[in-house]
C-alpha cells in the first residue's frame, strides 16, 4: 500500500517561545486517532525557532528522540551534564529512558529549522544518554545517508533503541536512488526540497509518502530534491 499526504494536511502550529511547527503526526493540541504514529515513529515535527528564542527546560522519558538541524544552530542543555551546540550536518539522539530534562533554544540571530523524531524505545527502563555525530549529510548527491539506526546492518551512525533507521537524501533532477527493504517493515519519506517520484506516486515538497509491503522503493527526482526516510518495522513485536 502506497499513501500520500500532502504539504496541507500537515498540521501548523503555532507553539508559542518563537517556535512555528508542522506536524506530521498527533502531538500537543493536534489530535487524529488515525494519525497516532507509524510503526515505532512516533512524533515528526518541522519545526523553526526564531532568534533568542525555543524551548525552555521541559521533561521527557521512554523515548528515543532524534534531533537535526538544517540551518541555524541549536543549544542543547540537559540535567545529565550536557551542553552542546548542533549545527547543520549534525545529529543529535537522545534517550530519555526512566526521565531526564533539557532544553533547546536559538542563542543566536538567524532563524533555525529543524527536523525532530520521537520514537517508542525497544526496550523500557533504560537509563537517560545522549549522542551527537557530525555525518556531515547535507553534502549529500545521489545518495542517502543514514543518520540513526538501531539495525545492525548499518555502521558508524549514531545509535537509538529502536529499531529503526532514519536517512537523508538528495537527487538531482532526473536520477533515481532505490531503497530496499522488506515487507516486514514500512517506510515513510518527507520531501523537504523539490519533487519525487515515488513509485510512479508524485510527492511535492512538504509532502509525505508512506508504503507498507514494499521490497523495493524507487525514488526518482522530478525536480532537484531532498527528503528523509525513515525504515521502521511494520509490527510491535520488532519494535
Amino acid at each position: 500500500m502506497i499513501r500520500l499526504i500532502t504539504d496541507s494536511q500537515r498540521y501548523e502550529a503555532q507553539v508559542g517561545g518563537g517556535v512555528r511547527s508542522h506536524y506530521l503526526f498527533s502531538f500537543a493540541d493536534y489530535y487524529d486517532p488515525e494519525n497516532m504514529e507509524f510503526g515505532p515513529l512516533r512524533v515528526f515535527n518541522d519545526d523553526y525557532i526564531a532568534p533568542r528564542s525555543g524551548f525552555p527546560s521541559h521533561p521527557h522519558s521512554e523515548m528515543e528522540i532524534v534531533t537535526m538541524v538544517l540551518s541555524g544552530e541549536l543549544t542543547h542543555k540537559d540535567n545529565i551534564g550536557n551542553e552542546t551546540t548542533l549545527t547543520p550536518g549534525q545529529v543529535q539522539r537522545m534517550t530519555a529512558g526512566t526521565g531526564l530534562t533539557h532544553s533547546e533554544t536559538n542563542e543566536t540571530d538567524e532563524e533555525i529549522h529543524l527536523l525532530q523524531l520521537w520514537f517508542l524505545p525497544n526496550k523500557r527502563g533504560l537509563a537517560p544518554s545522549y549522542e551527537m555525530m557530525d555525518v556531515g549529510f547535507l553534502k549529500a548527491k545521489n545518495e542517502l545517508i543514514p543518520l540513526v539506526t538501531g539495525q545492525k546492518v548499518l555502521e558508524d551512525v549514531a545509535y537509538i533503541n529502536s529499531n529503526s533507521s532514519v536517512y537523508y537524501g538528495s537527487v538531482t533532477q532526473g536520477e533515481e536512488v532505490p531503497f530496499r527493504t522488506f515487507k516486514l517493515r514500512r517506510t515513510l519519506i518527507y520531501v523537504l526540497t523539490g519533487s519525487l517520484l515515488v513509485n510512479n506516486l508524485e510527492a511535492d515538497r512538504h509532502d509525505q509518502i508512506r508504503l507498507d509491503d514494499q521490497e523495493v522503493i524507487g525514488i526518482k527526482a522530478t525536480a532537484d530534491a531532498t527528503f528523509i526516510l525513515v525504515d521502521v518495522p511494520a509490527v510491535e513485536a520488532n519494535y
